[in-house]
C-alpha cells in the first residue's frame, strides 16, 4: 500500500515523503539557517539595494533628460514645418504622431536602464498591440481616415464645413477625430473614419458665395417696382457682386402672396453679414415704396339662406 503511495523512480522524486524523511530535511534547513554568515548576507542586501537605487535613479535621470530633449526636438519639427509653410492642417497631425513615436522609444530606453529585457518586452508589445488592434479596429480605422483628410484635403483649419450633420469651423484635425467648433462655441469631436468616408460640405473652399433670399409680396402688388428698390440696393453696396449680376424673379404664386426669390453673389467671408443685413434693410426699405408683406388669412362668407 506505501509502494502505491510513492513509488520511486531514477529520474522522480516520490510524490509523498515519508515522516523520518521530511524531518530530515526541515533538521537540515534550520542547520544551514544557523551556519548562515549574517555579516555577508547583510553585505550582498545592502549592496544589491545600492545598486537598484542607482539605476532606478539613472533611470528616472534618463526619463527627465529625455522629456526635455522631446521638448526641444518637437519645438524644432514645429519651427521646421512652420519655416516650410506646410499645410497647418497638417502640422498638429505630425507633432502628435512624433510626440508618441518619441516617447515609447524613450520608454524603452528607460525600461532597459533598470535591467529589464527589451526585447522580451518588444515581443510581448507586438502581441499586446496586435490584440489590442484587433480590438480597436475601429481607432484604427480613424487613424487611417485622419492620413486620407490630410492626403485628399477636402477641408483644412479654419474652414467652416457641414460633415455628419453637424456645422461649424475646423480647430482642429487630430490622430482620429476631427475638431470643429460651432456658432454657439460648442466643440464637437467626430471620428475621422466617418467624416473622411461621409458627405462633407465645405463652405469655404471658394472665394465667392450666393446669397439668396425668399420675400412674400401681396396681390396687386407691383413686382417691377419690388426688383427696381432691391437692385438699387445692391448697387449701391460694394460687397455685392457685378458679376454674376444679382438677380429679383418671380419663384411662386402662394396661397396669400407672390413668392420672390432674390439672389446675389458676394465674397465668402461677406456672406453672413449681407444675408442678415439685407433682411433688416428689405424689411425697412420695401413698404416705403408701397409694396407690403402678406401674412396667412382666410376669408369666411356667411350666407342668409332666407328660405329655411
Amino acid at each position: 500500500m506505501l509502494n502505491l503511495l510513492y513509488t520511486q523512480t531514477e529520474t522522480t522524486e516520490p510524490l509523498l515523503l515519508p515522516d523520518s524523511v521530511q524531518r530530515q530535511r526541515f533538521a537540515e534547513s534550520i542547520e544551514k539557517l544557523m551556519n548562515l554568515d549574517t555579516q555577508q548576507l547583510v553585505s550582498t542586501l545592502v549592496e544589491q539595494a545600492v545598486w537598484i537605487c542607482v539605476k532606478i535613479f539613472i533611470a528616472m535621470l534618463f526619463y527627465v533628460v529625455g522629456r526635455w530633449v522631446i521638448r526641444r526636438v518637437l519645438r524644432l519639427l514645429d519651427h521646421l514645418l512652420e519655416k516650410k509653410e506646410l499645410d497647418s492642417s497638417i502640422r498638429p497631425f505630425i507633432h502628435n504622431t512624433a510626440s508618441v513615436v518619441l516617447i515609447l522609444v524613450l520608454l524603452l530606453l528607460v525600461v532597459q536602464t533598470l535591467g529589464v529585457n527589451v526585447t522580451s518586452l518588444i515581443a510581448i508589445f507586438s502581441a499586446a498591440t496586435l490584440a489590442i488592434g484587433m480590438a480597436l479596429s475601429g481607432t484604427a480605422q480613424n487613424f487611417a481616415g485622419g492620413v486620407m483628410i490630410l492626403i485628399v484635403k477636402p477641408y483644412r483649419v479654419g474652414d467652416y464645413i457641414t460633415a455628419q450633420g453637424q456645422t461649424g469651423t475646423v480647430q482642429e484635425i487630430k490622430l482620429f477625430s476631427t475638431v470643429i467648433a460651432t456658432t454657439d462655441n460648442r466643440r464637437i469631436y467626430i471620428p475621422n473614419n466617418v467624416i473622411a468616408t461621409g458627405i462633407i460640405d465645405n463652405f469655404t473652399t471658394a472665394t465667392t458665395r450666393r446669397d439668396e433670399w425668399s420675400i412674400g409680396l401681396s396681390y396687386g402688388d407691383d413686382v417691377e417696382v419690388a426688383r427696381r428698390v432691391i437692385l438699387e440696393l445692391f448697387s449701391k453696396d460694394a460687397r455685392i457682386l457685378k458679376d454674376p449680376a444679382p438677380a429679383v424673379r418671380v419663384n411662386g404664386l402662394e396661397d396669400s402672396c407672390v413668392r420672390l426669390s432674390v439672389r446675389a453673389w458676394v465674397a465668402t467671408e461677406d456672406y453672413w453679414d449681407v444675408l442678415y443685413e439685407y433682411y433688416e434693410l428689405f424689411y425697412e426699405e420695401l413698404p416705403k415704396a408701397g409694396l407690403r408683406f402678406p401674412f396667412p388669412q382666410m376669408d369666411i362668407h356667411i350666407k342668409n339662406d332666407k328660405t329655411a
